[in-house]
């Protein structure tokens, strides 16, 4: 059996865009990084949101805006194989302060992009 770590790569980099598109500030850097990542109908879950969309999901990431200015997520670690992914990350204000942290857990269609974002984390 061989290994190789080009899927796992190809998944980190496609995961990375999809994390800054929580840190966007503009709909239009928002939207060309979801092409980048994510399919139109890509859905998403965490404990307090379920959504299906790229609107969906922006409206959500919106509200956390709102929430926590300037927040942002950073990867800690990532594992990928089989069109799978493990993240964990660290949820960070707008100074860069750690506020929180989780895990994630993507699935990625033939062409690489995120199909399905599912994220666990302690809800307060």
């Amino acid at each position: 059996m061989s290994t190789t770590t080009a899927p796992c790569t190809a998944h980190l980099e496609i995961w990375e865009i999809y994390v800054a598109s929580w840190r966007a500030t503009s709909p239009t850097e928002r939207h060309a990084l979801f092409a980048k990542s994510l399919t139109p109908d890509c859905e998403y879950r965490d404990p307090l949101a379920v959504t299906k969309g790229w609107e969906a999901l922006e409206a959500y990431m919106n509200q956390f805006h709102q929430q926590v200015p300037g927040g942002h997520f950073l990867t800690t670690k990532f594992s990928s194989h089989n069109n799978r992914s493990l993240a964990t990350w660290n949820m960070c204000d707008a100074g860069g302060q750690v506020i929180g942290e989780g895990a994630s857990y993507g699935q990625y269609n033939a062409d690489g992009q995120l199909v399905a974002m599912t994220g666990f984390f302690e809800t307060p």
